[in-house]
Parts: structure tokens; sequence; C-alpha cells
């Protein structure tokens, strides 16, 4: 079995399993941390950007195009249209995928590129919340970069990086990285989902088994078992053991796995999710006392559900019950309402206020009473009408690149008064503010990470006891943001095997088959006679045709041929016929060959100048000159070696067959 790592980002993982003849590729994300390198996307030119002076080449020989790279504060950005880093494509051919099993909506972002275009064929799962969610997310990302289209693109920049200014001279491959794929792509990718449900088992072909397990990270988020025969593979991606909104980690189904492959950890490992929550409301809080705004750059679904709830209630208790809350996104209206309907893949307490009836999320009521007011953009009909400060924004996108973000980080950017909170941990917040600088509006970074940290995913491999472990290089030391924090690792395991990877890395993972399922033919089962041949063991002798077929192994009758069903006709003209494995003598030889009784058969056939050789302790070597023969016998094997004599190969095979012990 081997573990090909396509993506460098354990947040944004795609790796490919191979095995069984299968290729199995576990989640497709993608990695935007990309578009960092590019000047943001605003709705209306922005006199700020179009004023930034350009980066020049020192060497007279290379001219870029104009304004190609632009200057900001020391960084050097490019001025095209943004560009993600798709999965490798070089390492694997897409079009041998037999399967995609995607664990949550943030993973399946790389899906068009995957799928469109590659001679892709094959099936991709995933769960309804997932698949539809992950539509949001891909709607979204394509709206934004399509609202605010570039006249040119930039291309020269790729072919002198290393002469760049920081920090493009310091990305990785930029001749990798792709323009975002269209609407129709998205479309076309996901109209190749089929949706599963939780603990579904779902046969691959016939070789394999494969079953989503709730993991508790958000809704619809699953992780993965694989299963074969008496081999058990489980893919941990995205998990939680917090408790939120998500139906809760399902642990039992993952424990005693041969391979576990774990990715998709915290990204803010040295930070606690909750107190990050109430320093989010408490920074909220004080910029409404001092008459400011708050702008919240967010993903359409995930934590800003629970972000809706934790604010209202603080809202309320500090008195600011008129302060408007609005959620911004092409597909907010989509995000809110399909919440609603998932009581299914809710936590206990969420479900049960299904059944009072109750909506599941407050941020429904929020709406009903006008404390929670979404629009698709800010120019849709009413936002002009219904806006007005102080308030909190929720919008996108949280890279500050492209979305309705751009236009509030511009509008607010001057006023100290205001701040803008980063909740999502995938961009460093600096990076993200660099070409809107200098800024005088207050930066507050709250990172709300409820996948598992390291302690948490210590503790939960002591629990599944696998086999061996599979992790990501990253793990195995601490995160650049806590150098110091050495704890801050998967811990070695006793007895256990860790195997880590990184980002291009072709894995051979220690899992062979042992035993294989045969499925016995019921007219084969009859005309089984078992023999006790020591007291508690009763063994019987099987002789049929094994038949291969969409990877399930059957065991059949031999099919007589029309003479031997004529003869049976003649000697049994009337009655039952009698089963075919009655009417054929088979031979079963077992034990060691007996060489001198081999010998002696050869001499009495005619065989003079035999020649014996003694190798090893188990070896013997027979050699027979004039008929440029070799006869080699060993505890395991014999073989026999001769110069293209069919017949008389078969000869010395009878031979041989005659001085080994049969039944």
């Amino acid at each position: 079995m081997k573990l090909y790592a396509l993506s460098g980002d354990p947040a944004k993982p795609c790796y490919v399993l191979s095995y069984k003849g299968l290729m199995i590729m576990l989640d497709c994300g993608l990695s935007i941390s990309s578009v960092l390198n590019f000047l943001p996307l605003p709705l209306v030119q922005s006199p700020k950007f179009q004023c930034l002076p350009n980066w020049n080449c020192r060497d007279s020989d290379i001219q870029l195009e104009d304004g190609e790279i632009k200057e900001c504060c020391g960084c050097a950005f490019v001025n095209s249209a943004p560009e993600f880093v798709p999965p490798l494509e070089k390492l694997i051919d897409f079009s041998e995928i037999d399967v995609i099993l995607i664990s949550n909506y943030t993973n399946m972002l790389a899906l068009p590129y995957i799928t469109e275009g590659t001679g892709f064929c094959g099936e991709v799962y995933a769960t309804e919340p997932t698949l539809q969610i992950g539509r949001f997310f891909l709607e979204e990302l394509v709206e934004y970069i399509e609202a605010s289209p570039k006249e040119s693109t930039a291309r020269m920049w790729k072919e002198i990086q290393h002469q760049l200014p920081m920090p493009l001279n310091d990305v990785f491959k930029p001749k990798n990285w792709r323009h975002l794929f269209s609407m129709d792509a998205v479309n076309k990718s996901l109209a190749r989902v089929r949706m599963t449900g939780y603990d579904q088992k779902l046969d691959i072909f016939g070789a394999l088994q494969v079953t989503p397990i709730s993991s508790g990270f958000c809704l619809g988020s699953s992780n993965w078992t694989i299963v074969s025969g008496q081999e058990k593979i489980s893919y941990i991606s995205g998990s939680s053991t917090l408790t939120t909104h998500p139906r809760p980690i399902n642990q039992t189904a993952l424990k005693y796995s041969d391979v576990v492959i774990m990715t998709g950890l915290t990204q803010a490992p040295h930070v606690n999710p909750d107190a990050m929550l109430g320093e989010l409301c408490m920074n909220v809080m004080m910029t409404l006392r001092n008459g400011g705004s708050v702008l919240i750059p967010c993903y359409p679904s995930g934590v800003v559900y629970d972000l809706f709830e934790c604010l209202s209630v603080s809202l309320d208790n500090q008195g600011f019950t008129q302060i408007p809350m609005f959620f911004i996104s092409p597909v907010a209206d989509s995000s809110l309402a399909y919440s609603n309907i998932l009581a299914e893949w809710l936590s206990t307490s969420k479900q049960n206020k299904v059944y009072i009836p109750d909506e599941p999320f407050p941020h429904a009521s929020l709406v009903k009473n006008a404390k929670l007011k979404h629009f698709k953009h800010i120019d849709s009909e009413g936002f002009s009408t219904e806006f007005r400060q102080p308030c909190v924004v929720f919008c996108g996108h949280p890279s500050l690149r492209f979305g309705d973000a751009v236009h509030f980080v511009e509008l607010w950017g001057s006023n100290p008064l205001h701040t803008i909170i980063f909740t999502e941990p995938d961009f460093p917040h600096m990076q993200a503010l660099a070409p809107y600088q200098p800024l005088a509006i207050k930066t507050v970074y709250c990172p709300i990470e409820t996948s598992l940290n390291f302690q948490q995913a210590n503790k939960l491999i002591k629990e599944l006891k696998p086999g061996v472990l599979v992790i990501p290089e990253n793990y195995t030391q601490p995160p650049a943001i806590a150098p110091q924090k050495l704890d801050l690792v998967i811990d070695p395991i006793p007895d256990k095997m860790i195997i880590k990877f990184k980002r291009g890395e072709v894995i051979k993972l220690p899992l062979k088959r042992k035993r294989g399922r045969v499925y016995l033919n019921p007219k084969m089962a009859k005309t089984i006679c078992p023999q006790e041949v020591q007291p508690g063991v009763t063994v019987s002798t099987v002789t049929g045709v094994l038949q291969v077929k969409d990877n399930i192994h059957d065991l059949l009758p031999l099919e007589p041929t029309k003479e031997e069903l004529a003869d049976e006709h003649k000697s049994k003209p009337a009655g039952p016929p009698q089963p075919y494995s009655q009417l054929r003598t088979v031979r079963y030889e077992w034990g060691t060959l007996d060489i001198n009784l081999l010998l002696k058969k050869l001499a009495q056939d005619g065989f003079t100048d035999l020649k014996v050789e003694q190798g090893s302790a188990d070896e013997v070597t027979l050699l027979l000159p004039s008929e440029d023969t070799v006869i080699k016998v060993s505890e395991k094997s014999t073989d026999i070696v001769c110069g293209g004599k069919q017949s008389l190969r078969l000869k010395l095979r009878d031979l041989l067959l005659q001085c080994v012990q049969s039944f």
C-alpha cells in the first residue's frame, strides 16, 4: 500500500491511497494562502492601490509588464487576478483515481481542478451537508473573483522570482499556481458527488468497504474507515472533541485500525477557542461603547453560526440590543436557511429544539427580529437603507483579497474607533492587512479553531490503539507560531510505528494482506466430507475453479467435458445426476520429496548420466547433461529447467509426483 502526498498544507489535505489495485483520493483541499501575494480586488477602482509605486527590476534586460508588481510598505504584491495552489498534478494521473472520499466542506474546494478536464471518471462521496455547504463555499469564491475582473494577467514575474523583493522571492513553485475555475466547472464537478450518510457502508468495486463516521468538526464532517477483509484503515481529518453544534465524534468505529492516517489538526494550537470567543466578545463590546463598528471577515458557514449565537447574547447582556449585525455574502440567505433543516447532523441539544418545535440555531429568530440582517452584496437592494453604525459586520473573504471585506477595510481603515477581528486561522492577519498599510483601525487576532489540538490528538491516538500512525511531518515539530512549545507535537507511541510524510512524497505503508475472503459455491459445500485428523481439528479437501470478478472471489465447481457427461449418463442411466466432483479423481501431494526414490526412478527411465550436487542443507541439484536439464530441489520448491522440451518437462514432473506422498 502506498500513500501519495499531493498537498503540503495539513489543514487543506489531499492524499491518494493505492491499495488492492485501486486509487483512493482522501480529500481535495485547496490551499488559498497564495492569494496573500496578490493585491486586493476592490469592488470599485481604488485610488490607494492604483497609486502604489511599481517595482522595477535592477537588471535592465528584464522587462516586466507595466504595473505587474506593486510595492507597499516594503512588501511586493502581484497586480493580477489571484491564483491558487491546487493538489500536485505531476505525482499522479487524476484520470486513474477510482474514488474520492471528502471529509468536510473545507476540504473539497479543489474538486473542480481534479474532476474537470483531467479524464476523471471515478466516484465522489460526501455527506449531504458537506456537498451543499461546500457548494456555498465554491459559489461564493467564484462570485468574489468574477465580481472584480483584472484587465491583464501578470506572467513575467514567475520567470524572475529569485530577483523579486520579499515575500515574492520566497513563495513555493508559483508556476504550479492556477487561476480559479468557472462556475460551470463547479456545477459539473458537484454533479459527480454521491451523497451518503453516517455509518453507511459503501462498496468500492467489491474490493473495499468505506464508511463515513461522524467527526464532530462541522456540519456533516466525517472521518472514513476503509475495510478490506481482515485489514482496516482509518482516515481522520478535521475532527473535534469539543461540544459545539455538529454531531459528536464517533471514536468507537476508529479503534484498533491497522493504519490510521491523521491530518487536519488545529492551526492555532497555542490558544484555547473558548478563551478566544470570550476575548472576541469583549473587544466587540469595547468598540461599540466607543462608538466604533466591528468587521469580522468570515466564511459563509461554520464558526460564524456560533459567533451569531454568542454575540447576540453578549449584546443583549451589555444593553446593545439595538446594535445591528450584518451578514453579507453571495450565499448568505442560502446558508442561513439551510443550516436550520439539518437536524440529523446536529448535536443532541440542537436536535431537541427541532422537536419542540423550535429553530436549532438562534440566528433564525435573530433574522425574524431584525437583529441579524443578511444581504448578498453591499450593493444589494435595501442594504444602504438598513445600514447604520455602530454595527457588527460579518463578510468575506478572510484573506481580505476579494469580496465585500475589501470595501469595509478601505472604508474604516483610517478610523481608530473601528476594529477588525480575525477569527479564521487560515491566514496570518498581518499578511492579510499588508497591502492596506498604513492603517489606523484597531486589529485583533482571535483565532477560533475547534479541530483537535495536539493534547486532544495524543489522547485520541492512545484510545484508538492504531497499528501504524501516519502523520504529516509538520506534526512532529513545534509550529512556527510557537517554536518554543515543545509539547505541540504528536508524541511517540511505545512499540508502535509512526510514519511521517511531506508534500510530494510517496510513502510505502506496512500493510500486507494476509487473508482474503472466498465464497464457497453451495453445490460444492454439499459435497464436502470433513474428517477429523486430530481431536478438535477437522479438515476436508476442495477442488474447484477460483473465479475473481469485481474483486469478489468465488470457488465454483469444475465444469465437466461433454465426453465425461456422456460417460456419466451411460453408467447411470436412471436417477438424479451425481455431483461431478465424484467423477474426477484428484490427487493431493504433500510432504517432502524422496530424493533417493527419484534417483532410482530416473535411472529406471533411462537417465544414466545423472549427476547430483549438494547445495545448502536443504537444497539438492540434479544435472542431466545429455538432456540439457537441471532439477533444483529445496524444502519449499522444486524447479525443472529444460531447454525448451515441454514433453521432457512433463515426463520429469510425473516422475517427481510419484516420489511424494499423496491422497
